[in-house]
């Protein structure tokens, strides 16, 4: 068997989409491809953080979106506001959901509550462990179904934050998203050019103004 290729970062060169900005916090469309923040080596220093950071010196960054997966990805513009908005994830005051293509039929709406842990020898994996791994939880809504590629378009909302979270438990349920290179065992069975997964909702009372904030940014596939 040969050994699989070795990973070449070659991120999306296009500008980052604002999609909203006040005086605290800046929201991007980040793109499938992109890493969120620099990696170690000097080759993977490109990323979202490294394009805010070059318009805004002292941003921060408050979460973060895995490479292949695109969407909204909130940054803030100073400390205080870093500290305001990461207490806000703290304590699961943000509404979230993303857009997916599944492998299979999604027939009921339900939930995944199994913990999940780091597969050390073959980082960044993660596994399902119910002797080790921390509680991890995800709510799986049907949108509809393509009897024709055999894929479901589904909603996911994360109740916790785990890493992988979303991509492990699909797998887990025997319904891998489409393209994952990691979880899927055919990631290339449907023709796409990326990981099905995007990050498409985000709603929260901005911590510094109390102002109510809604954003809604639309799955490109």
């Amino acid at each position: 068997m040969s050994s699989p290729a070795p990973f070449v970062y070659c991120p999306p060169q296009e500008p980052l989409q604002t999609v909203y900005e006040d005086q605290d916090l800046l929201v991007i469309h980040k793109p499938a491809g992109l890493l969120s923040v620099m990696g170690r080596l000097p080759e993977h220093q490109d990323s979202a953080y490294l394009r805010v950071l070059k318009q805004h010196p002292q941003a921060k960054v408050t979460h973060r979106l895995d490479m292949a997966t695109s969407g909204l990805l909130i940054f803030a513009k100073h400390r205080e506001a870093e500290v305001a908005v990461s207490k806000m994830f703290q304590a699961r005051q943000v509404t979230k959901h993303y857009i997916a293509l599944l492998q299979g039929e999604i027939q009921l709406d339900g939930s995944v509550d199994v913990p999940l842990i780091t597969d050390w020898p073959n980082r960044p994996r993660q596994m399902v462990s119910f002797e080790h791994g921390k509680t991890a939880k995800t709510l799986f809504e049907r949108i509809n179904y393509n009897a024709e590629t055999d894929i479901s378009r589904v909603k996911l909302t994360p109740i916790t934050g785990r890493s992988h979270q979303l991509r492990v438990h699909m797998a887990h349920i025997g319904h891998p998203i489409m393209g994952d290179g990691l979880y899927h065992p055919e990631p290339s069975r449907f023709a796409l050019p990326r990981m099905a997964l995007h990050a498409a909702y985000l709603a929260f009372q901005q911590p510094l103004t109390q102002q109510k904030i809604e954003l809604d940014l639309p799955a490109p596939f």
